[in-house]
């Protein structure tokens, strides 16, 4: 069986989500009102509408229910005009409450019916208290939402060490892991204040190019072997891997910088290497 879905994300950069299309005629940038486990909200179409078969679902679809209206817009752009009289709040009652937490982001359901607020905060948070306080001040459920270091940079935003906007608030929709392995394979200073962003954890860029990083270490020589160059034998003193080059000592007053195609493990490579390269025009 076959059904008929679109991707949507409740935020820009967010999360994707998919829907059953509902027979509606759905095309892309279209806004669309959907229930999800927080309530009504609004969503907006970021694909085109596909076929997905029953045995590729990973979990029941729910419909959207219509294509929003202009009430609807009006809701959601009246509930962001909110957004900061309701931190300006809760900020406050945050320091009443001798609370450690950074509030983030606020957010009500499409309908009103409950109020989001997003924080951030080294450890748990007894935060009880807060909630009746909000409750009594807002008159609507409260839901208070602990997010990661990483996600409350993407909704704070900021510019990055390369002087450009932080990545997560430009086009990363996920974040997937970034580990110091991977620093450690591009020869990065291990560091922390180098190879950190605005979160405090490890730069997302560190993962783009760890591929190619991998596959030309594992065809690149370590340090201290010995290779094999046009100038004999020598014996590796540092690797540059963005320029893919080897810099060998024969002595220690004599060096060489090679690209690592001159450069060979054994003689017998080197001799085939330079026997081919003759054949070029």
């Amino acid at each position: 069986m076959q059904h008929k879905v679109v991707a949507i994300q409740f935020n820009y950069l967010g999360k994707k989500y998919y829907f059953s299309s509902n027979d509606l005629d759905l095309n892309r940038n279209d806004y669309v009102v959907v229930e999800t486990i927080r309530g009504f909200e609004l969503g907006e179409v970021i694909s085109d509408i596909i076929d997905i078969s029953e045995k590729d679902l990973v979990s029941p679809l729910k419909p959207v229910l219509r294509i929003a209206t202009p009430e609807d817009i009006e809701a959601f752009k009246q509930n962001m005009i909110d957004q900061t009289p309701i931190l300006d709040l809760t900020e406050d009652l945050v320091k009443k409450h001798k609370l450690d937490m950074k509030l983030l982001n606020s957010e009500y359901t499409l309908d009103r019916s409950k109020l989001i607020i997003y924080f951030t905060s080294d450890g748990r948070v007894d935060f009880r208290e807060l909630v009746k306080d909000l409750a009594n001040e807002f008159h609507v459920r409260i839901e208070l939402r602990q997010v990661g270091a990483r996600d409350g940079a993407k909704i704070i935003g900021g510019i990055g060490p390369c002087g450009m906007q932080t990545c997560c608030t430009r086009f990363l929709r996920e974040f997937e892991p970034v580990t110091i392995k991977m620093a450690k394979t591009q020869n990065l200073s291990l560091n922390p204040s180098n190879i950190s962003g605005l979160c405090g954890k490890l730069l997302c860029c560190i993962r783009y190019e760890n591929e190619n990083y991998k596959n030309f270490k594992a065809e690149t020589p370590n340090v201290d072997s010995l290779v094999w160059t046009k100038d004999g034998q020598g014996k590796v003193l540092k690797i540059n891997y963005s320029e893919q080059s080897v810099t060998v000592m024969f002595t220690p007053d004599d060096k060489n910088t090679y690209h690592m195609s001159d450069v060979a493990m054994k003689k017998e490579d080197l001799d085939i290497e330079e026997e081919l390269s003759s054949l070029e025009d």
